[in-house]
């Protein structure tokens, strides 16, 4: 398997256009970075992601994820997440490529593979590395030299590796995803509701009654799903969306009521609480 990750690190070091790149496989992105980074807030989609060189660590609610050439990332909903570069130089600079989930080619797919058995209710995790999962990555990242083989063969590629994943140890979550009515669905369709409307009053019955769900059975799955409450999932999505505001904008408890505060000092205490001022 060290073979073939040197193989893949080549690969992607040479495809690598500064700290990130779209290639012309749709989804499909590399990134680099020289040197170790803060912690950038963001918004996770459901995504693979695979880090040759160096070391990544993600935090997601209460949890803190640390990977390498070792492992993988795997999401499977929309997360808000701080991540950083904790391992990286000149010499030797962080390098991954991540690859975006497709639900339908899941969705496609679940009912040709095994079930697996699903450890925790997590929708997302970190994963030993395979030598089944690492060889149709390092085929999909060939095709980058081969431009013409890309409509065709990607997304054969592409499903191959959906297929590895669902027979590895999130295999169970991806298929609850693919799912239309299973519980991981339903909740996805309350976090598409929230990051929507992220400045809306907040009610967990009515998102319950939108997952179908009792409102302490979806406080309990949602929070398992995504390592948060309700709650907390959208003040992240707010104070993300308040700091983009603050680059351009001067007027503090304006930006903190346009993103559903009420209060302009509970607004400045929780900002402050997240990003250290």
């Amino acid at each position: 398997m060290q073979k073939q990750l040197a193989q893949l690190r080549a690969l992607t070091a040479q495809r690598a256009r500064g700290a990130r790149t779209q290639t012309p496989i749709a989804g499909l992105t590399i990134n680099m970075m020289q040197e170790r980074t803060q912690p950038q807030l963001g918004v996770v989609e459901p995504m693979l992601c695979l880090v040759l060189q160096g070391a990544k660590e993600v935090t997601i609610g209460d949890r803190v994820m640390r990977y390498d050439s070792a492992s993988y990332f795997l999401a499977a909903l929309d997360l808000p997440a701080a991540g950083c570069i904790i391992e990286a130089t000149p010499e030797e600079p962080y390098l991954s490529m991540c690859l975006a989930l497709n639900r339908d080619s899941l969705a496609s797919l679940v009912l040709e593979v095994p079930h697996s058995p699903q450890s925790d209710y997590a929708s997302f995790a970190v994963s030993p590395l395979t030598e089944e999962l690492l060889d149709p990555l390092q085929r999909l990242l060939q095709l980058l030299d081969a431009p013409q083989d890309i409509p065709v063969l990607a997304p054969l590629i592409e499903r191959e590796i959906l297929y590895r994943l669902l027979l590895g140890p999130r295999g169970g979550v991806l298929r609850q995803i693919a799912s239309a009515d299973s519980r991981m669905s339903r909740v996805r369709r309350a976090i598409v509701w929230i990051r929507e409307n992220y400045d809306q009053t907040l009610r967990i019955e009515a998102l319950a009654e939108m997952a179908g769900m009792s409102a302490a059975s979806f406080h309990r799955h949602f929070k398992a799903a995504t390592a948060m409450s309700p709650l907390q999932f959208q003040k992240n999505l707010r104070l993300q969306q308040a700091r983009s505001m603050l680059v351009s904008a001067e007027d503090v408890a304006r930006v903190g009521y346009a993103v559903g505060y009420e209060s302009a000092s509970q607004f400045s205490r929780e900002y402050a609480r997240l990003f250290g001022a």
